[in-house]
Order: structure tokens, then C-alpha cells, then sequence
């Protein structure tokens, strides 16, 4: 990890860094590697193990085109990517993404990342929702995973002194000469140590890579780490936050007894299987399941496409039909599809479903949508650039679901996020890389402000913090869902004040630990979702509120 220096007096302080990475998904890994590469100083700041990421729970795969002189196929990969984002995508970050997938996809390749690939050895393209063709790369259905193991490989093949991986640390917030003022810049994070200290950790450049937000919500596909910390570190230095009332709800999570949500890939549905509700589902078997189970769905009725629609739409149908029913959940059919390559398609999922008596290919799924992707987050620029009054923010990037880069609009097409992050990443670290050669990067002030008093008191009592954070959850699962209303926003808007407000005065009379650091982002991100989405005054996407409709 480096060596630590003391300063004088009470503060204590890491060794300088060109470039302070926080996050170890496949934003922040893709990027930290290729800086490293460069001769750069590089920190990597994970709360968790390095594996420990959104990235890792990802099972369906990476959007890309990857013959650059098909055309066609890209204009089609375009398309499908705007008509998903119900006509808020920046057209011209789309193109552009698409345009370099094929590029960063070998890069993948390159680093070691096995994507599955056909008995001709070409790549196995499968296909999921909203996407006109078989354009996903994937890993059987644990890419995240796959994706995660190679650049953590790598990663660790390149940790040296001037490259550190700095395990169970947790950035607390961004430095600035005058917090708060984003014309300052960023010169740095505080981080909590593994022991309780804070830390300064001095950089030239921060990239923040810290994923999603989805545990503001009780029913989330998101590991335990994704509580909001770039978006919360960002808004409070002054960084433009934008689209926070898009909310990605994934359609299809297990739903079995007080199991935490467990993601069915979108995949599935590609490779066929049908969403039915258990009145539909009792239909076609006393029909003998010989029938076209596409016919018996109310799917049909939602989109053109079935139960292969955009997320927002099908969660939405979801949400629609369990309300009109009263039914738990509804129901994922296989039955229909060939056995045997089903199970070889998709072992992670089988080897879940098993635990809870389900056999793949023979028995129904139960499944409910749970809050799956944040769509909006910290205003970036076509370089990752963090935005601030509309100009570049010195010294802050953010790449990955943490940055609003305005490729997915108001909603995400599955399998955009990876091909995003790597984009986006590469980038970032080329124009640092551009920036460091030239000797143009900024340097780090010297004299940086400490962090706060250290006469604080020890926070000895959880409980009070576990309340909020149970309280919290469900006022957003309650009141700013799926489908949304005045009302209820009204309603969150007052029940976060109120958790707000415990939140503060714990923060001023205690040391900061984890839990603490992490409700207090979830209180100012959840705070975000709601104001966006009173702001926000026309149903679109992944925002749809009643008193609109």
C-alpha cells in the first residue's frame, strides 16, 4: 500500500499520487491499469476486496458491433439505444460509444477476458431486451464476473510502489482548498483506513469509479457497497448532478421467500423465456403447454417486442399486473425451451435456482423487478471530465454507472453499461495520460486542509444508524418506485428530512466509520431521486408518476 507519512500535528497523510482511483469495477480497474501502464502514480481506493463490485454481479454482457465496416449493424445498435432512452440520449455520445466498441472490446480481449465464442471460433452473440439483433458478448451468464478476473489479474500483475491497491479503504470526501467551490478543484480524497483513522490521500487527479446507488431501495440486485458515494462526494464539492429521477429497475429478480434478490438475467428472455402471470401460466398448462406461450402473456399487451421489451416498460407491466392481482410475483417460463442448453447456458443461475427446489427447463420462475441501475449521476464531458457550471472541473473525472454521460437517456438498454464504462474510461485516462506528458496536469497544492477535529466522540451504538438505514429503504420502496405520485414524493420528501437530520447531528459529534460514511451518501442521494423526480413533470423512461399520467 505504499509507505505513510505523518505530518505534523494530528493529521496523517499518504504518500502523493498522480492519480487516485475510487472504485474496483470495471471502470475504475480499466482505467487505473492503463494510467499505470503509462509510468503514472496510481492509488486504487476500495472499500471492499478489489473484486468486491457491481461489475461482478453482472451477468449478461457487453453491448458491441464489432465488424467497424458494418454499417447497418451499428445504425441498428444506435437505434435501439434511443428509442430505449425515450428520446433523451445525447445522439452524439451514442454514436460515438457504438463507433468504439469494437476497439475497447479487444482491449477486453486483450487483457484477458474470455468471452464465449462459437464452434467456428467467432464470438457467441446472444440477445436481450430492447436490442433489435444478437449483438452481447458474454460469458456464459457470469461476464461481470469474468470481466472482473482478468483486470484484477492484471492489475495485480502491475501492483507495484507506484501502483497500490488499497483494500477495505474508504474514500470519506473529496479535497478541496475550499470545499464546496468547484472552480477549486479537487486535489485529493480523505479515506477511512481499515483501523477508523482518516486519512489524507493527495492526487493530481481523482476518477471516481464507485458504481450505483441501489441500496436505497429494500429489493436491489446491487451489492451491499453500492450506496451512492461518488454521486454524494461529488454534489458536495460542486459538481452538476444530473437525471437522478431515473431509476433502473431490473424486471426479472428471483422472488423466493426472504432471499435477497437475485438477478435472472435478461438473457433468458433473449434465449426465449416468456413472462406470464400465474393465472396465465395455470392457462397454458391445462392447455396442455403445447401452445405458443408468447400467446398467453400479458406481455402482449405492454409492447410490441413481448417480454423481450425495454426494462422500464416491462417492469412497469410487472408492477401494473401484481398490483392489479394482488399476486406475489409473477412467473419466468422455460418449459417450453430445450433443456439441456438452457442448463449449459446459464450455470449460475441454474445452481441458484436449485437451492430453492427450482429445476431450469422444467419449473417456473418466480420473479419481481428490484432496483437495479442508477441511469443518472455526476455530470461528466465526452472525456469523463466532471462538470461544473457547465465548464471542467479541475481534477475530478468519474467513469461508469456513477457518471451521467448521456448515452442511456432516460433509461438504460441492457448491456450498454459495460461497453460505456470501458469507453468511457479509456478516455479519461487518455486524456490524464496526454495531459501528464505534457507536464500540463495540475499539481497538488501544497497545504492542504486536514481533516476535521479529531476530538470527536467514538461511535459505540449502531443501532440508531441501522433504523435510519431500514427507514430509509422503505420510504423509497414505498414512495419512489416504479410508478410514482406527488403525494408520495411529498411523503419521502419529509421522511428523509427527518432521517437527514439524525444523520447530521451524528456526524458532527462522532468519528466516521463505514456505516455512518454510507448513510449519510444514501441520505443526500435518495434526497436527489426525490427532488429530480418532482422536478421532473412529464412521464418519460424510468420516471413515471401518476399525477402526470
Amino acid at each position: 500500500m505504499g509507505r505513510f507519512v505523518r505530518n505534523e500535528g494530528k493529521s496523517t497523510s499518504l504518500e502523493p499520487v498522480d492519480v487516485a482511483v475510487v472504485g474496483s469495477g470495471i471502470a475504475g480497474l480499466f482505467l487505473a491499469v492503463r494510467c499505470a501502464r503509462s509510468g503514472m502514480r496510481v492509488a486504487v481506493v476500495t472499500k471492499k476486496g478489489v473484486s468486491t463490485s457491481s461489475t461482478n454481479w453482472a451477468q449478461g454482457g457487453i453491448a458491441g458491433v464489432l465488424d467497424v465496416d458494418d454499417h447497418e449493424a451499428i445504425e441498428a445498435h444506435v437505434l435501439d439505444t434511443i428509442e430505449a432512452g425515450a428520446g433523451l440520449c445525447d445522439e452524439i455520445v451514442v454514436r460515438s460509444v457504438i463507433r468504439e466498441a469494437a476497439m475497447r472490446i479487444k482491449d477486453l480481449v486483450e487483457h484477458g477476458v474470455r468471452f464465449d465464442r462459437r464452434e467456428d471460433g467467432d464470438f457467441h452473440m446472444a440477445r436481450e431486451g430492447g436490442h433489435s439483433g444478437a449483438r452481447i458478448l458474454h460469458s456464459r451468464d457470469k461476464t461481470g464476473q469474468e470481466i472482473e478476473r482478468a483486470l484484477t489479474e492484471v492489475a495485480s500483475s502491475e501492483s507495484d510502489s507506484d501502483f497500490r491497491i488499497m483494500e477495505d479503504w474508504m474514500a470519506v470526501d473529496l479535497i478541496q482548498s475550499s470545499h464546496g467551490n468547484p472552480g477549486e478543484g479537487v486535489s485529493g480524497i480523505w479515506c477511512l483506513s481499515p483501523e477508523g483513522e482518516v486519512w489524507t490521500l493527495p492526487a493530481k487527479v481523482v476518477v471516481l469509479a464507485t458504481g450505483g446507488s441501489g441500496m436505497m431501495h429494500k429489493a436491489t440486485t446491487n451489492p451491499s457497497i453500492a450506496t451512492g458515494d461518488g454521486v454524494a462526494m461529488a454534489h458536495r464539492a460542486g459538481a452538476e448532478i444530473r437525471d437522478m429521477e431515473f431509476i433502473q429497475f431490473h424486471p426479472t429478480s428471483l422472488s423466493v421467500s426472504s432471499q435477497k434478490p437475485f438477478l435472472i438475467s435478461e438473457a433468458m428472455r433473449g434465449h426465449g423465456a416468456v413472462l406470464m402471470t400465474i393465472g396465465e401460466y395455470a392457462e397454458w398448462v391445462s392447455s396442455g403447454s403445447s401452445g405458443n406461450p408468447d400467446e398467453f402473456s400479458f406481455m402482449r399487451g405492454y409492447s410490441k417486442l413481448g417480454s423481450l421489451g425495454t426494462r422500464d416498460v416491462v417492469a412497469r407491466a410487472i408492477d401494473h399486473e401484481l398490483k392489479r392481482s394482488g399476486d406475489p410475483h409473477v412467473l419466468l417460463v422455460t418449459e417450453h425451451l430445450e433443456k439441456e442448453g438452457l442448463q449449459e447456458g446459464f450455470p449460475t443461475i441454474r445452481a441458484k435456482l436449485v437451492e430453492f427446489g427450482i429445476e431450469l427447463g422444467v419449473d417456473p420462475i418466480p420473479v419481481t423487478p428490484a432496483a437495479h441501475y442508477m441511469v443518472g449521476g455526476i455530470g461528466v464531458d465526452s472525456m469523463g471530465r466532471a462538470i461544473a457550471d457547465s465548464v471542467p472541473m479541475p481534477g475530478l473525472f468519474a467513469v461508469g454507472e456513477v457518471a451521467c454521460t448521456g448515452l442511456h437517456g432516460a433509461n438504460r438498454l441492457a448491456s450498454n453499461s459495460l461497453l460505456e464504462a470501458v469507453v468511457f474510461s479509456e478516455r479519461a485516462a487518455e486524456r490524464i495520460i496526454e495531459e501528464w506528458e505534457e507536464g500540463s496536469l495540475r499539481e497538488t497544492p501544497r497545504g492542504l486542509p486536514s481533516w476535521r477535529a479529531d476530538d470527536l466522540d467514538t461511535l459505540v451504538e449502531h443501532s440508531p444508524l441501522r433504523t435510519d438505514l431500514e427507514a430509509l429503504r422503505s420510504t423509497m420502496s414505498q414512495d419512489v418506485g416504479i410508478v410514482k405520485s406527488d403525494s408520495r414524493l411529498e411523503r419521502a420528501e419529509r421522511r428523509l428530512n427527518h432521517i437527514g437530520k439524525e444523520v447530521s447531528r451524528t456526524w458532527k459529534r462522532c468519528k466516521p466509520t463505514q456505516d455512518l460514511v454510507e448513510l449519510r451518501n444514501l441520505v443526500a442521494v435518495s434526497k436527489m431521486v426525490v427532488n429530480a423526480s418532482k422536478n421532473r413533470r412529464v412521464n418519460v423512461g424510468l420516471h413515471y408518476n401518476l399525477d402526470l399520467s
